[in-house]
């Protein structure tokens, strides 16, 4: 069984916790065996129970983000020897890329990336579809990885005498399937709508903006009409190609929706589609209407605020297109 050591920023919990979903097949299947702090038993000492696994770890995920750069511990204790281990052949190190930052010029920047072309998790418009292409990589690394029975510790810096007896061994086997669904306020699923229709908004104008740029004989037009409802119009030779009012709500039987209608006109409350938000065991997620399935099925998708923005851009920008 090949042992996996997850290098993140507590900040990404949930996206941990989504991986680690994904990985199932792979921990059912007796391949892999997942390690990370919250795997640290009562009574351990952390730092110690940490060093001693990611010196036994043949397989070692960093989850990527801002605050995993920033974070002091990640960085200058896991990160870092975990590249020295990639380095030296003892373990191959996997970089996960789960949000937008500058890692690139980082130690584990010369690294083959996941998801595909390191395009971080949150800017795929489907996470469920991100988090398969950062398993099917994980069981790609495993695969050149000749499984040991057991490994045998090595005594290094950061190992004291003593430390050669595993965890497991210590303390009994026990899973790694630990968590537990999350729950979500009212609060928390209005706030994360009001985030979602801000990033459809900002989507939307810089869309129009280099589609025009992009296009000679095309104008095109972005009006936010109040804080929760805004425009866009494109013209081709002066002429309106295709036009659309979103607004967050919409109506009072949509308040809980992002709502697309196939008109600018202010006064119309009539909508073509819709995404609302829904609840995933460990985040919340975008989910389309369905009055549009026909372009995709995304009416199954578990959308990012990315894939609403362009679920929306899409049946905005189809007249145009054909």
């Amino acid at each position: 069984m090949i042992s996996v050591f997850i290098s993140y920023s507590h900040k990404d919990e949930d996206l941990r916790n989504q991986l680690e979903t994904h990985l199932t097949t792979l921990k059912r299947e007796g391949v892999i065996d997942v390690w990370h702090d919250r795997r640290i038993a009562p009574g351990d000492e952390f730092e110690r129970a940490i060093n001693r696994a990611l010196e036994e770890a043949q397989v070692i995920l960093l989850l990527v983000s801002a605050d995993f750069l920033a974070s002091e511990y990640c960085y200058s204790k896991e990160m870092l020897r975990a590249v020295e281990r990639h380095d030296a052949g003892e373990a191959k190190v996997l970089p996960v890329i789960l949000r937008p930052c500058d890692w690139h010029r980082a130690p584990f920047g010369k690294l083959l990336a996941t998801p595909t072309d390191g395009k971080p998790v949150k800017k795929w418009p489907d996470i469920d579809e991100a988090f398969l292409h950062v398993v099917q990589d994980v069981r790609r690394a495993i695969e050149t990885i000749a499984p040991r029975r057991a490994t045998v510790p090595r005594t290094t810096a950061r190992n004291r005498p003593g430390e050669e007896k595993s965890a497991a061994t210590r303390n009994g086997p026990r899973s790694s399937n630990l968590r537990i669904r999350k729950t979500f306020t009212e609060a928390d699923k209005d706030r994360f709508m009001d985030e979602a229709f801000e990033y459809i908004a900002n989507f939307f104008e810089n869309s129009l903006r280099e589609l025009q740029d992009r296009n000679a004989g095309i104008q095109t037009a972005f009006k936010r009409l109040d804080a929760h409802r805004f425009t866009a119009v494109v013209y081709r030779g002066g002429k309106a190609e295709s036009r659309c009012r979103i607004a967050l709500g919409g109506s009072q039987s949509m308040s809980g929706s992002i709502t697309y209608a196939m008109t600018d006109s202010p006064s119309d409350t009539s909508f073509n589609e819709s995404v609302s938000v829904e609840e995933g065991e460990q985040m919340l997620f975008l989910k389309p209407l369905g009055m549009q399935a026909w372009r995709g099925g995304q009416e199954k998708e578990q959308l990012t605020f990315e894939g609403a923005a362009e679920y929306f851009w899409s049946i905005f920008i189809e007249p145009l297109q054909h």
